[in-house]
């Protein structure tokens, strides 16, 4: 994942409960602002889609768009690509689990290419402010259970 932006926020949950927040795709609406609609395209195994669809309202920027998902068998991090999109031609992210005392560290990398130019510095402001509002929603949603 070239440059990508990143950044981390510690949530007080095991690793666990934060990965059971990130794998309930239908809850999305709930806790995050920009997601408007999610649809399961391909299940997977377990608890753990293989591909999603979602519906994105960003205000000025509305965007539906499918990403491939791939968990690690250690349950502590999970990766995704964007397989078809509206407006981006690529999307690549990633959350990763650290266990830190009776919490858990959790670092969110993403990195979006959108079908219309954009300045570097402007791509990296964007997708700061994704991380940020996902990675608070998370924290949110995790600790109120």
């Amino acid at each position: 994942m070239a440059d990508a932006t990143t950044s981390s926020l510690h949530i007080d949950a095991p690793p666990d409960r934060v990965m059971a927040v990130i794998a309930d795709f239908g809850s999305y609406p709930e806790w995050t602002d920009q997601i408007t609609d999610v649809e399961i395209i391909d299940p997977g195994t377990g608890e753990r889609a293989r591909q999603v669809k979602f519906s994105m309202n960003a205000g000025a920027i509305k965007d539906t768009y499918t990403l491939d998902y791939d968990w690690a068998a250690d349950d502590r991090s999970v990766s995704w690509t964007l397989v078809k999109g509206g407006i981006q031609k690529a999307q690549d992210g990633s959350y990763d689990l650290v266990p830190d005392g009776d919490g858990t560290v959790v670092t969110y990398r993403l990195s979006v290419e959108v079908n219309f130019p954009m300045i570097g510095m402007l791509r990296r402001k964007a997708e700061k402010v994704i991380i940020d509002a996902a990675l608070k929603g998370l924290k949110r949603r995790v600790e109120q259970g």
